[in-house]
């Protein structure tokens, strides 16, 4: 008996934090841009909570607790957290100190001894967290102030339309970003497996497919409402990672790296097909414009494989001299540029005749590129320097960079808008360049451990 009540003492420990977490939700408070009035102001932050129906008080995680000009340019992540499932009349923000600069340097201001409150209804459910943004009011004018009466106004802002949508897969968040490509905001978060990893946007069906290496399977989301429409299983042990769609949005392909394989699925509705084996640590898989083709990236066996989709077959196999780790093709479909793992050097490959054409040599190893298909450019970043490299694709040279705050891990380009979009995990968070003038514009807060970027108009 006593071995039993072991046993049920064990699997309790186990069970009731799961249950847990199943009646939780996500709150993510995102702190606008200060106004201009508040240009000369500190503020530090001693906590921020949502109020429950009842009047309790949730705390929140603080992602930052100083609030200083330079940071209050752009939105900011300020708090988050999970939260029991029921509804919540609003914020509280407890502020600990603030500060003024003036002509003889800085001056402290008294705050509220207690919470500032922001009233907004917000429902907190399970997989459908909530976004808010939270605007500071300060008096118009401070000078000669010794005191500071703030107020705070929150709203949860409304949905992008599906052209102006763009999402970040974050992998230690389980989450994925929404954000507004047009003000250049989050907007909304999206609830999802455990350890999301690549992504595939489907543009014209309005669907945002979604790797889950940690379960084996593939979820798709609708784009504009953020829900979650089907799931379709992989094989036990397959572990997709990375995810391409082909051109009419009607086959999705993953990179298995669990099993060595490509997985082929249908999208309508969304289930698997079949399974074809490639080369060893397949970690990331392009589809050629054409649709007939996918590329896959071979990290442990120095190759790419190249996958008749139709045939359900590899139909060629290109050996690489460094581990692959991710390329992009030219607008033609004809040359396929690779970058290589902890490896200086880049890789052009004839995809027509299965030869290499050039294998050139960078200013240090890429671990990210896209291919601006307007301009015929080749984007190069890295998670180890602070600039994106452009290279001219017929003579493989560089030809300008791009200075950035913090390396990249990914890009993407959305070429009506000649935007350059660069995730950044070190920052967590989502730099935007102009391609025009090669100039960071903007940068957007992201979850934890960001590794993907899709965005509505990517070619």
């Amino acid at each position: 008996m006593s071995q039993l009540l072991r046993l049920a003492t064990l699997a309790l420990v186990f069970l009731v934090p799961a249950a847990a977490r199943a009646a939780d939700g996500g709150l993510y408070l995102y702190l606008q841009p200060l106004p201009a009035e508040a240009s000369r102001l500190t503020l530090e932050i001693a906590s921020v909570s949502a109020v429950s129906g009842s009047g309790a008080e949730r705390p929140l995680a603080l992602a930052f607790t100083v609030v200083r000009e330079a940071d209050g340019r752009r939105q900011r992540l300020l708090a988050s957290g999970r939260l029991p499932e029921g509804p919540y009349t609003g914020l509280a923000v407890t502020i600990r100190r603030a500060t003024l600069r003036g002509p003889d340097g800085e001056v402290s201001l008294a705050v509220p001894e207690g919470p500032v409150r922001a009233d907004v209804p917000l429902t907190v459910a399970r997989r459908r967290p909530v976004l808010v943004w939270l605007s500071l009011k300060v008096p118009e004018r401070l000078a000669g102030a010794s005191a500071l009466s703030p107020a705070f106004a929150a709203v949860v802002p409304p949905r992008p339309i599906a052209d102006h949508a763009g999402f970040v897969a974050n992998t230690r968040s389980n989450t994925v970003t929404v954000f507004d490509k047009q003000i250049m905001q989050a907007v909304a978060v999206i609830d999802t497996c455990a350890g999301p990893s690549g992504l595939a946007l489907d543009q014209r069906r309005r669907r945002l497919y979604v790797a889950c290496p940690d379960v084996d399977e593939i979820e798709s989301f609708d784009v504009v409402a953020g829900e979650l429409i089907e799931t379709a299983d992989a094989s036990p042990g397959d572990r997709p990672r990375e995810l391409a769609l082909s051109p009419d949005g009607s086959t999705l392909v993953s990179a298995n790296q669990g099993s060595n394989s490509l997985g082929i699925y249908d999208t309508g509705p969304l289930r698997r097909e079949d399974r074809v084996n490639v080369g060893s640590g397949p970690g990331a898989v392009v589809v050629e414009p054409a649709g007939r083709r996918a590329f896959v990236f071979n990290t442990l066996s120095n190759s790419v494989s190249v996958v008749d989709i139709a045939g359900r077959a590899v139909a060629a196999t290109l050996s690489t001299e460094a581990p692959p780790l991710r390329g992009q093709f030219n607008a033609r479909g004809d040359r396929l540029y690779v970058i290589h793992d902890r490896s200086p050097f880049m890789t052009a490959f004839d995809t027509q005749q299965m030869t290499t054409v050039a294998r050139v040599r960078l200013g240090g190893p890429a671990s990210a590129i896209a291919v601006d298909r307007v301009r015929g450019l080749i984007c190069l970043g890295s998670t180890a320097d602070t600039a994106i490299e452009f290279y001219d694709p017929n003579v493989l040279l560089p030809l300008y960079t791009m200075k950035t705050r913090a390396g990249a891990s990914y890009l993407a380009i959305v070429p009506d808008d000649s935007d350059l979009y660069m995730v950044s995990p070190d920052t967590r968070s989502l730099l935007v360049g102009r391609l025009a003038d090669r100039k960071v514009v903007s940068e957007i807060d992201v979850g934890d451990g960001p590794c993907w970027v899709a965005i509505m108009g990517e070619k």
